[in-house]
């Protein structure tokens, strides 16, 4: 980087493309300041051409700095970038990178330029519900003052598209996968010689085994990850953890201050918040005082979605926010798109989008969110895990309808096993909505929620959840 701040002339290569946005948010940043960008992707231009209309949109004449490598990658760019940006789905083992000089990712170069305060949430099931939670209050928070709160990260927002957005005492709220995290492991501030990563308020939701394709089977190695996030904490930040072994592991482990987020009371020694079982509300207490901070109501079902809230509940109250504000807004909070949403009604029937449950233990915990059984879909592409927990909450499902993919051959072995019937699998949504018309009367509840990765009939998880609200919303 130039000391004019500006990437005029640096020869930058673009690692992923994709779908999602954060590598066409990354082009437009760095294309904009001058950068002479090579974007390299094993998909071909009509796969990608929206992400390409998007940059020649944005970059007007600075397209012209862009160089395509599409449907391949080739060495040569590699060892003639002065920076390589990974995409977080690529492998940090691809042999390819051996060749670069010098690797950063958006997360990366959006640390290094940030001066606001930062809040970051990680874990396995939660992460993106916590996040915007918190990006919900702090933003209203904020609007009374010159300033605000900006979202970003894992959840298909890159923080590359409001750098020039921020203005003094912002907030910054990032979501942060395992895979961006691992690429976050060692890296220090240019600036300040600190760790790169050092959020003032640093939450990690439940966690379950994910992603295990990716990490060899190993779990120690998934979780290893996900430490980064408070290993740069001192004790002027905070660290919201769950009370689990996991969580008392990391506890153990941080240097920042620490809070606890339970479903049961907490001893009096432990500073944190539980929720009521009788009330249904979610407390805190920090310094002695009990107060209520989650209301009993909230727009989303599901115990997990209220533990969740409670966890954002926490890192709110550190950051110097009134019990009173955040209960009140944290009832107003709507959800998360493709995270148990519902989205659409008809003749009493009611339908569903949970399509990024990618574990089963998430799919067992969409069946388990309501008070009446569920007509259930699920099923799709495996990631090498365990669909033990699925199994076992399927029973308690209305209908049980799968779709087609590698998860699905294993899981229908297990349901086999245990006696459980099911519909399918199917290849198309079309045949998935015929199914379910079979079960569904007055009153039923649809879900989405497939315990597997939506790659397969589907792009990801997101287009898995859009399509299926748009094929409900035409059948029903």
């Amino acid at each position: 980087m130039n000391s004019d701040g500006k990437y005029s002339g640096v020869k930058v290569l673009i690692l992923g493309l994709g779908l999602n946005g954060g590598g066409v948010e990354t082009a437009l940043y760095l294309g904009r300041r001058g950068a002479e960008l090579c974007i390299t992707d094993t998909s071909d231009e009509k796969t990608l051409a929206l992400s390409i209309e998007k940059l020649k949109a944005g970059l007007g004449d600075n397209e012209k700095n862009i160089r395509y490598v599409l449907g391949r990658h080739e060495i040569t760019d590699f060892e003639n970038a002065d920076i390589v940006i990974k995409n977080p789905g690529v492998r940090p083992d691809m042999p390819l990178l051996k060749a670069a000089r010098h690797i950063e990712t958006d997360i990366s170069l959006f640390l290094e330029s940030s001066t606001a305060r930062l809040s970051a949430v990680t874990g396995t099931k939660g992460k993106s519900s916590i996040a915007s939670a918190i990006h919900c209050v702090l933003k209203e928070w904020h609007a009374n003052r010159q300033s605000t709160a900006h979202l970003g990260g894992n959840i298909t927002i890159s923080p590359l598209s409001f750098p020039d957005d921020l203005n003094e005492g912002d907030d910054v709220v990032l979501e942060l996968s395992s895979f961006q995290l691992g690429d976050l492991k060692g890296r220090l501030n240019k600036k300040t010689g600190l760790g790169l990563l050092k959020p003032r308020a640093a939450v990690i939701s439940s966690i379950m085994p994910d992603h295990l394709d990716r990490y060899y089977g190993v779990m120690d190695a998934y979780i290893a990850d996900k430490r980064v996030i408070y290993q740069s904490q001192d004790e002027s930040d905070i660290l919201v953890i769950e009370n689990d072994d996991w969580g008392m592991s990391f506890q153990n482990e941080s240097k920042g201050r620490h809070l606890v987020y339970s479903t049961a009371p907490l001893a009096p020694n432990i500073a944190g918040g539980w929720i009521d079982a009788e009330q249904g509300s979610g407390f805190a207490r920090i310094s002695g005082d009990i107060v209520e901070v989650v209301p009993p109501e909230l727009h989303v079902a599901g115990k997990h979605q209220k533990k969740n809230l409670l966890a954002a509940a926490l890192a709110l109250l550190d950051l110097g926010l009134e019990p009173g504000f955040i209960r009140e807004n944290l009832g107003k909070f709507k959800g998360v798109e493709h995270r148990l949403e519902f989205f659409h009604e008809s003749n009493g029937i009611k339908f569903y989008n949970d399509s990024a449950a990618t574990i089963p233990e998430a799919a067992a915990a969409a069946v388990n969110a309501f008070d009446i059984p569920v007509i259930l879909v699920c099923g799709g592409n495996d990631k090498n895990l365990d669909f033990a927990p699925l199994v076992e909450a399927a029973p308690k499902a209305a209908a049980l309808i799968l779709l087609e993919g590698t998860g699905s051959v294993r899981l229908t072995v297990s349901l086999d096993k245990a006696g459980i019937a099911y519909n399918g699998p199917f290849n198309t949504l079309d045949n998935v909505l015929s199914a379910v018309m079979r079960y569904t009367k007055p009153g039923s509840i649809v879900v989405l929620s497939p315990g597997c990765t939506g790659f397969g009939l589907f792009d990801n998880e997101f287009d898995r959840g859009r399509k299926w609200k748009e094929a409900v919303k035409k059948t029903f």
